[in-house]
């Protein structure tokens, strides 16, 4: 697959992406489902992993089914940073501290907790980071969090400001979070949310590559929604957003209600927020996880180690368009490394990525021809998907 010819408008587009994945947080949470993840993979005690670390969540998450061992690697040393301090907060602080930090996203002591437990279990880089990035959990107003920091938190903290300026809309969206029934909450949306949320300043804000980009959406996954969608990426959202309050139950969604609340609650965060689950990762299963600031190809270069599960969300999107000799080397070597029952599971722009056919390894085989798909099973799933931003949810053993 030859790299596509670039405009002057992509090439400007990628330098964007890139010099913002370079120097920032993106992710302050991962959004991607890991309920749909765990019956996907269908984990268990013997699976080795490789994870794409992102924000943490949900590598924590997968550590509560007991996996073997999870390697999360992340080219962005910050996403590293910021699960090495959820690990070092696991590992040091009681629950009630971890939870004001992780779930609340502000503590009104974070900086004795910081200095007094948690810096000294960092790397040289993450403590750098956390010693200039900590205020980020110290805000004083009730109304702030680490939630509205970073990149995608960024975002999330211009549409709060975008409500202060819409009290009716705010109002309503208020009512939308107090709602515990399926059929009031779509009533809520119909009848006083949409017919105020998408109006040209949303809209506007949407179709923006500099915001698509702050959330980790880099243009050539723009392009892609661009081509499926008539509406564009704000029609494509608006639909996601529609499906989700009508559909999925929001008062258990941790995904849209954190950027709305800028917090998570007790009832309604992801599972290593719970008590129980916690005590889990403390009593041992946190230690099954190991860190790699790296590529995927640079892990599996660098280890002996055979995969059975791999998790590798949406990055082949922008890294075929940017970068495909690069991903036709990471995928010889997780044929190299996989088992022989390795499953993996990937997240597109796209419902059928035009990469599956296109990319081909150096022995002349089509990305497509290395996988036994579960198409079933992704349409099964799919519709239970509480962030419902991904066209495609691929699941799929490696013909190693």
């Amino acid at each position: 697959m030859a790299k596509q010819a670039q405009s002057l408008i992509d090439r400007l587009d990628q330098k964007l992406f890139d010099a913002i994945y370079s120097r920032s947080l993106v992710y302050n949470s991962c959004w991607e489902d890991p309920a749909l993840d765990r019956v996907a993979l269908g984990l268990g005690p013997q699976d080795r992993m490789l994870v794409i670390a992102s924000a943490g969540c949900n590598v924590l998450d997968y550590a509560l089914v007991a996996p073997a061992c999870i390697h999360a690697v992340d080219a962005n040393p910050r996403q590293i940073a910021l699960l090495e301090l959820k690990l070092a907060g696991v590992r040091c602080l009681e629950f009630e501290d971890f939870f004001a930090v992780f779930g609340a996203g502000r503590h009104p002591r974070f900086e004795t907790v910081y200095r007094g437990a948690l810096r000294r279990h960092l790397s040289p880089f993450a403590r750098d980071y956390w010693d200039r990035h900590g205020h980020w959990f110290c805000e004083t107003d009730p109304a702030d969090s680490f939630y509205y920091h970073g990149l995608s938190g960024l975002v999330a903290r211009g549409f709060r400001a975008y409500l202060r300026l819409r009290p009716a809309l705010r109002a309503a969206v208020d009512t939308l979070l107090e709602v515990r029934s399926l059929p009031e909450q779509r009533r809520v949306y119909e009848r006083l949310v949409r017919p105020q949320l998408w109006r040209g300043a949303v809209n506007w804000a949407l179709s923006r590559q500099l915001t698509m980009s702050m959330l980790g959406v880099p243009h050539p996954q723009t392009k892609e929604v661009q081509r499926q969608h008539e509406g564009g990426v704000a029609g494509f959202v608006r639909e996601s957003v529609d499906y989700v309050l009508r559909e999925l139950p929001l008062w258990t969604n941790y995904f849209w209600t954190l950027y709305l609340r800028g917090r998570y609650s007790a009832d309604c965060c992801p599972e290593y927020l719970r008590p129980e689950n916690f005590a889990a990762l403390k009593g041992g299963l946190a230690e099954r996880i190991a860190l790699h600031t790296c590529t995927v190809t640079e892990f599996l270069h660098g280890t002996r180690e055979r995969i059975s599960r791999f998790v590798l969300l949406d990055h082949m999107d922008w890294m075929s368009s940017y970068y495909p000799d690069a991903l036709v080397e990471e995928w010889e070597a997780i044929c190299e490394h996989a088992t022989p029952d390795a499953r993996v599971i990937f997240r597109s722009a796209r419902r059928e990525p035009r990469y599956l056919d296109g990319l081909r390894l150096h022995d002349g085989r089509a990305l497509r021809d290395l996988l036994r798909f579960h198409e079933g099973l992704s349409a099964a799933l799919q519709p239970r998907d509480r962030v419902h931003t991904y066209a495609g949810f691929h699941i799929a053993d490696v013909r190693a």
